[in-house]
């Protein structure tokens, strides 16, 4: 089911095709370690970090069985730039959150500041060149999942009319 996930990502829209998404799967004993390190680098980033941020960092990893870093192998690129070759990675992250929702799993991409950080990307082989873009959590939901209501697309689509000459 990971494989087939996975292989439906890989097909996303990639200019290039220059392949720029990399995931590191985390799961077993590896949610354990993952979880201490954004502990750690929460910590790092503001040692008066309270309680419920710190329980925050430490549960997240541990909430589903499987987590999976997602990070993006930027290149220079005559063609193809950076701001492609990170749209191309999120399409591939769609992906993979639909195939899993398509397999009956839930599944949810996640950000936020130990996205960002430098030491947890290391720590996830995700060091420059490479960038760490998140992490995508999956596992089986939970009870009644209620879907977040979203905004009428009449706000945000419209026409575009040429202006007459």
């Amino acid at each position: 089911q990971i494989d087939a996930a996975l292989a439906v990502s890989l097909r996303a829209p990639d200019h290039g095709p220059l392949l720029p998404w990399r995931f590191r799967l985390i799961r077993g004993t590896a949610r354990h370690e993952l979880s201490e390190l954004l502990v750690r680098a929460t910590l790092a980033r503001d040692p008066a970090a309270p309680p419920p941020l710190l329980e925050r960092a430490r549960n997240t990893p541990l909430a589903a069985p499987l987590g999976i870093a997602v990070g993006a192998a930027l290149q220079a690129h005559p063609k193809v730039p950076e701001v492609e070759q990170v749209l191309a990675v999120g399409a591939a992250v769609m992906n993979l959150l639909n195939a899993f929702h398509a397999q009956g799993f839930g599944a949810i991409w996640l950000t936020g500041p130990n996205s960002f950080d430098p030491a947890v990307a290391r720590a996830l082989g995700f060091g420059a060149p490479l960038r760490h873009l998140g992490f995508v959590y999956v596992g089986s939901p939970q009870g009644n999942i209620a879907l977040r209501e979203r905004a009428a697309p009449a706000g945000y689509v419209s026409d575009w009319l040429r202006p007459e000459a």
